[in-house]
């Protein structure tokens, strides 16, 4: 009687099961690259589905915007002045007779490209202070922590208006003055992940063999603590479309004629009654596009936590 032995690097669930069966979605010991790919692709739901391929859409227009439209957003006089969507103008004209669509879809990368600058000037500047109030503690971490108390207890549109005034109008300044409002959420989740990484084993094996405190916040703390802080951009640059869309229909960020979706909207809002297209196009975008970022960020911090 022979006994066959279980193939090498291959477990056995304790159900009989196979992990590569469509009834279990997690991820097993020694499964390859394409079946980690099936596994996370079983998880996805139709609204994940949607909401990838329209934030898809929102970056082809960034990169492509050409490729969607083929009227200049500048040009006046491109059609009838007020016109309702139609086949030549799917989503009408503007005051000036200028394709709405075409507006829409260059002020993509208007609003993009200032969340974008938010984004990146908010994630800098919190990893920062998050690790250095980590790491150090003391006097270090009561002074960090005393200005992320004070960033959070000022409202950002607020905060933004007021560094805008500093700064000056326009849309990289209203870019930066989100950046600066949002330092204080991910200086405190950067903050949380580091004290509980510092005291690892790994972090006290690295000091051992003489890793200095910068090579050691560098090499070992940093990449381990940045998981959560980068599942949380998704969801701040969504908040920097809003707060740069507000700021523009204040008339603090871009100007005219200069596309920007928070600016079409203002435009609208004054022939809401003879040319409502104006205001839904722009407005829906804004909506639909925070409300896709904002599931992206669900689907990301769910996955992590179903796949850790």
């Amino acid at each position: 009687m022979t006994t066959s032995l279980p193939t090498a690097g291959v477990l056995a669930p304790r159900d009989g099961r196979s992990p590569e069966s469509d009834g279990d979605s997690r991820l097993a010991p020694g499964q390859t690259g394409r079946q980690r790919v099936r596994a996370v692709l079983r998880t996805l739901r139709p609204a994940d589905w949607l909401s990838g391929l329209f934030v898809l859409g929102l970056l082809i227009a960034v990169a492509a915007p050409t490729l969607l439209t083929s009227y200049d957003p500048l040009e006046a006089g491109a059609g009838q002045i007020l016109e309702a969507p139609g086949a030549a103008h799917l989503l009408g004209t503007d005051y000036l007779g200028r394709d709405l669509a075409s507006r829409l879809v260059f002020g993509t990368t208007t609003t993009f490209s200032a969340s974008a600058v938010a984004v990146t000037v908010g994630l800098a500047g919190g990893i920062v202070l998050g690790l250095l109030a980590g790491y150090l503690g003391g006097w270090v971490d009561a002074l960090v922590s005393r200005i992320v108390d004070v960033l959070l207890s000022v409202p950002g549109l607020l905060l933004s208006m007021v560094v805008i005034v500093a700064l000056g109008f326009g849309a990289i300044n209203a870019a930066i003055a989100v950046g600066i409002s949002s330092i204080a959420n991910f200086a405190r989740i950067t903050r949380s992940e580091v004290l509980r990484i510092r005291n690892s084993a790994f972090v006290e094996a690295a000091q051992h063999q003489g890793s200095g405190r910068a090579r050691t916040l560098v090499h070992h703390i940093l990449p381990n603590s940045l998981g959560p802080v980068l599942t949380l951009i998704p969801l701040q640059f969504g908040g920097a479309i809003i707060w740069i869309s507000a700021l523009s229909f204040l008339g603090f960020g871009a100007v005219p004629p200069q596309p920007e979706w928070g600016l079409l909207v203002s435009e609208g809002r004054q022939y809401l009654m003879s040319a409502p297209w104006l205001l839904i196009g722009p407005g829906l975008a804004i909506v639909l596009t925070v409300l896709s970022l904002s599931h992206l960020q669900r689907l990301a911090a769910r996955l992590r936590k179903e796949f850790s």
